[in-house]
């Protein structure tokens, strides 16, 4: 079985980071992607948010797809601030759930769900959480719910897991193949977590350093604004 790298790893924080500069775009305003329509809501568009570069190359990943399928995007970048909520919240249930668990354990095992804050691929804009939907929106059978827990969906949630139906494995192969062709790297233990640029993209592709670092969103920086 090919080894799990958790973003908890010391390798992962190891890797420099180079930072490009590039500019983060509002996917719903600077792409035809389709975009979760709970995302039209969020009225400051914070989580609507990715690197240029990362939204290329889902593009080119959307020109892969058989006919009839559509990238649905549902969240890109992430404040630092609310990054470090969710992983705090995670870690805390875990403790709760584990009082025997060390500080380590807990913080590996929060990883498989919730980056540490320090070094988040979504902070950076450079990670996005999608799945597949038909040309009407609708979202196909992945086998999970997006945003399971290892908990919740026994194991299920991982990329590669063995129990799941031959139709959601179907389209994880056919979502990991056009993401892969387009350049981005999957995090093992969440079918639809994907990045490009980040500290995690650079140690699974042998890249020297990262191109993105985490950053507070810069609304005169964004697309869209003076």
């Amino acid at each position: 079985m090919t080894e799990i790298v958790l973003m908890s790893d010391p390798r992962v924080a190891a890797v420099p980071v180079q930072e490009c500069g590039e500019r983060l775009v509002d996917v719903r305003r600077d792409s035809p992607l389709r975009v979760d329509e709970r995302k039209w809501q969020d009225s400051a568009g914070a989580l609507a948010h990715l690197r240029e570069g990362v939204l290329d190359r889902l593009l080119k990943a959307q020109a892969l797809l058989p006919e009839g399928m559509r990238l649905l995007f549902v969240e890109g970048y992430r404040p630092p601030s609310l990054q470090r909520l969710y992983f705090d919240k995670y870690a805390a249930q875990l403790r709760a759930d584990h009082p025997e668990w060390s500080v380590d354990q807990v913080r590996s095992a929060a990883s498989r769900y919730v980056s540490p804050p320090e070094i988040a691929p979504h902070s950076a804009g450079a990670a996005v959480d999608l799945t597949l939907a038909d040309t009407d929106g609708r979202e196909l059978d992945m086998g999970t719910r997006m945003n399971a827990t290892p908990e919740e969906s026994a194991g299920s949630c991982y990329t590669q897991a063995d129990n799941i139906s031959t139709e959601a494995r179907s389209h994880r192969n056919i979502l990991s193949t056009a993401l892969t062709a387009a350049g981005l790297v999957n995090y093992p233990t969440e079918w639809w977590h994907w990045s490009y640029g980040d500290r995690y993209w650079a140690l699974m592709t042998g890249a020297k350093a990262a191109h993105y670092g985490a950053k507070e969103l810069d609304w005169s920086q964004t697309s869209g604004d003076a």
